[in-house]
């Protein structure tokens, strides 16, 4: 299975935790493509701006094994989950999978709110040029040039290197 992950920091080193959680992360399965990394306004109560990225990773887990093993690494990493949409040392998703559909209590797939988040539409593209909703076949590109708004930032000198 392609999977795209997004991968999110507010707290600490950003860059550095994302750094560290993507090499994590590619342990999944085989590593795909990493994005560049993007700046990117909050979502929900006033705290300090997002780096957000993504990876693309092909792997033969299920989505609900991936989904574990992404929890296990934001535990390890230190994640805290005090409040919703608060801010956060590590945050990982799964966005996309490669034709997936999945609705159930512990996960749905494609992210619920991925239409609706250019912080997570732009990253997902650098990995996933042509990923498509699966629900309706409509392109996340053509989803994203939509949305307006608040633009991520491409973080210079990010694409495929976090370190």
């Amino acid at each position: 299975m392609k999977a795209v992950i997004g991968l999110g920091s507010n707290l600490g080193e950003r860059r550095a935790v994302l750094a560290r959680a993507a090499a994590e992360v590619e342990r999944l399965g085989t590593p795909a493509g990493r994005s560049a990394l993007y700046e990117t306004q909050p979502v929900g109560p006033p705290q300090p701006l997002f780096l957000n990225g993504a990876l693309a990773l092909e792997t033969a887990l299920g989505p609900l094994a991936l989904l574990e093993g992404l929890l296990e690494i934001e535990r390890r990493l230190g994640r805290i989950r005090a409040e919703r949409w608060g801010p956060r040392l590590i945050d990982l998703d799964i966005l996309w999978t490669d034709g997936g559909v999945l609705s159930s209590p512990r996960l749905t797939v494609p992210h619920p709110e991925l239409r609706r988040r250019a912080f997570a539409l732009r990253p997902l593209l650098d990995v996933a040029a042509h990923a498509k909703d699966p629900s309706d076949g409509e392109s996340y590109a053509r989803v994203l040039a939509g949305l307006g708004g608040d633009s991520p930032v491409e973080i210079a000198g990010t694409r495929y290197s976090w370190a």
